[in-house]
């Protein structure tokens, strides 16, 4: 249990997220361009500050508390759970022909972008496909848009997929871990700008433990339990 006390300093302090490193180029653009418009014209200026706030906001990286316990499956990405449904995995991702579970995480350009593992293991495989930039939530987008296929292996042998899909404002899909690395759960592994979608293919034989329409948090929301029972989970909006 953690010895912090809740006070008025830290509840100002957890305001501020820390940004990644891969948006400082963008910000430094955006507070250039900020410069040059109160030069040029003051509303000019003024609308290239609220971009570089929201470019700022955008490229946010806040810690997480992620779960540990051998054969939970966490989310890679924040967003709505827009599909849940079983399907052939892509080609590029090896995994046979078998369907799997494929949930789906959408990730609007007000959700974070940073993609996090979600098992620990070894990146099996990892392969780009070049494609289109149609709506991410459209369920063809795994297979016609630009996208990044990665495969975990985990100590027992079990292998997750996770696709990172390009949509209608993403045109930059960034990879921070490469084929043959090992990787912890919840770790940091790549981030799609501006605006997204992030699959991940359970094993075969084994569903989810959320819903479709619910919000997931990468490195926290646990989608699926390997070692439990657990019938798929009814939900309902209220």
């Amino acid at each position: 249990m953690s010895d912090r006390h809740p006070s008025l300093l830290n509840t100002i302090l957890d305001i501020f997220v820390p940004i990644h490193q891969d948006g400082h180029k963008f910000i430094a653009i955006g507070l250039l361009a900020t410069l040059v418009g109160f030069f040029l014209w003051d509303p000019l200026g003024w609308i290239a500050a609220v971009i570089t706030a929201w470019i700022c906001y955008f490229f946010r990286d806040p810690d997480r508390v992620t779960p540990l316990r051998e054969g939970l499956i966490i989310s890679p990405a924040d967003g709505r759970v827009s599909l849940i449904e079983k399907v052939r995995p892509p080609k590029e991702l090896g995994l046979g022909d078998d369907e799997r579970v494929r949930i789906s995480v959408f990730l609007s350009v007000f959700d974070v972008h940073i993609n996090r593992a979600p098992v620990a293991g070894r990146i099996k495989r990892s392969v780009y496909s070049p494609g289109a930039f149609l709506n991410a939530a459209l369920d063809k987008a795994s297979e016609e848009n630009e996208r990044r296929a990665i495969v975990i292996e985990t100590a027992a042998g079990q292998e997750i997929g996770v696709v990172q899909i390009a949509g209608l404002v993403a045109r930059r899909i960034v990879t921070f871990s490469q084929e043959g690395d090992t990787i912890g759960v919840g770790q940091r592994f790549g981030l799609i700008r501006f605006g997204s979608r992030v699959d991940t293919f359970l094993p075969p034989g084994h569903g989810p433990l959320v819903s479709v329409g619910q919000r997931a948090i990468a490195g926290e929301t646990v989608l699926a339990d390997l070692k439990s029972p657990e019938p798929e989970r009814e939900a309902r909006r209220v």
